[in-house]
């Protein structure tokens, strides 16, 4: 959000800006979808709903899930939010006592880490290797196992780096979590964007609704961003507290938006192929261009629509340390506003979002690359 904020007054400035920053898509949201929500403000659908959100949507998000992952929720285990950043602010204000400890793999979405702060409990980093295309496996988390160990969160595809856990590794942390009563939050907001596997979901393991949180999104899915409907699953205890809390906090879900996420989740699914097709097309460019940087390296995304290279070959050089004096100098240099890697957790990365024109992508990575050049020559 720093960085958009900076980014945007610049624009206001008249500034010629690439914005690398935001993780949102560039499509528009699909047309039937903005239909349905203009035939709801029509048709009056403009009053309070259950704080939860509507029946009707809650088992619509169940059975899309139940399509997409082969899960078997029903309605009772399902709450709508707003947004998916709510489902998992919730589900952790619910579940998470001080004292408690939360496993987060690193690099990590920055969220996780205040909101786990925010319940007064301890956040247990796990790093993972670049070299290894920052793997996660469950021997990982398994050392960081203890008596207060409360949660474990899953977030694959990953913000920033775009890995993936893979499938085996996914049934043996869930395993491992379940025979210790630890529940498992999984992130499944990139869900449906993979490039070299089909999506899978932890909550479908035989038994994996015991332990298992699900935190869904439909912004990135359908290009839904500004419209914050999101979803939790949860055994029905669980989303029978996370609704309380939210009769508490925003109340429902907005009645119009709800009725889009309807539209979305019922209707035709032609929209996220076209933008996985569209993303596997940027990110083959923007791992190439990236590479002809000297210097600089990167692991290969497998899912969501980010890079996130190394660029620590530039440190020391012009005053140089960190990614934060990177990203400060290429936004006020080179007019490229890109996320840095100390907001996830490490300090040699930054985040390139390529939800973006393939213009704006060669635009954006020349500049890049004669700035990391200029450097040299200082």
């Amino acid at each position: 959000m720093k960085v958009a904020a900076e980014a945007g007054r610049l624009k206001r400035e008249g500034v010629d800006l690439v914005d690398f920053g935001a993780g949102e898509p560039d499509f528009p949201t699909p047309t039937n979808i903005k239909l349905a929500a203009i035939e709801a403000i029509h048709g009056n659908f403009t009053k309070y709903t259950p704080a939860g959100g509507t029946e009707e949507l809650k088992q619509a998000i169940c059975d899309r899930h139940e399509t997409d992952y082969g899960s078997n929720y029903q309605a009772s285990e399902c709450v709508i939010t707003v947004g998916g950043k709510h489902s998992i602010f919730n589900l952790i204000q619910v579940l998470v006592n001080p004292e408690d400890e939360v496993i987060i793999p690193m690099p990590y979405w920055v969220t996780y880490r205040d909101v786990v702060r925010y319940a007064g409990a301890k956040c247990v980093f796990v790093e993972t290797d670049e070299l290894s295309g920052f793997e996660l496996t469950a021997e990982m988390i398994e050392k960081a196992l203890t008596p207060k160990t409360k949660l474990i969160i899953l977030n694959s595809p990953n913000n920033p780096s775009g890995a993936v856990v893979a499938r085996l590794e996914l049934e043996k942390i869930f395993h491992a979590a379940a025979k210790r009563g630890i529940w498992v939050l999984a992130d499944e907001c990139y869900c449906r964007f993979l490039y070299d596997s089909d999506p899978y979901s932890v909550a479908s393991l035989d038994k994996g609704k015991g332990t298992v949180l699900v935190a869904g999104s439909l912004s990135k899915t359908y290009s839904m961003t500004g419209w914050r409907i999101g979803f939790c699953l949860a055994p029905a205890p669980i989303a029978s507290a996370v609704m309380k809390l939210q009769s508490h906090s925003t109340s429902n879900p907005t009645s119009i938006s709800q009725k889009a996420g309807l539209e979305a989740v019922r209707g035709p699914q032609d929209s996220v192929d076209l933008m996985l097709t569209e993303y596997k097309a940027r990110r083959k460019f923007v791992l190439a261009r990236l590479r002809q940087i000297p210097g600089v390296t990167l692991a290969d995304p497998r899912g969501a629509f980010y890079a996130y290279p190394n660029i620590s070959v530039a440190f020391e050089k012009g005053g140089i340390s960190n990614s934060m004096i990177f990203a400060e100098r290429l936004l006020r240099e080179a007019h490229v506003a890109v996320v840095p890697g100390e907001a996830f957790g490490t300090a040699q990365h930054i985040r390139i979002s390529y939800a973006t024109s393939m213009h704006e992508l060669e635009r954006g990575l020349d500049r890049i690359h004669k700035f990391m050049e200029s450097l040299g020559n200082r």
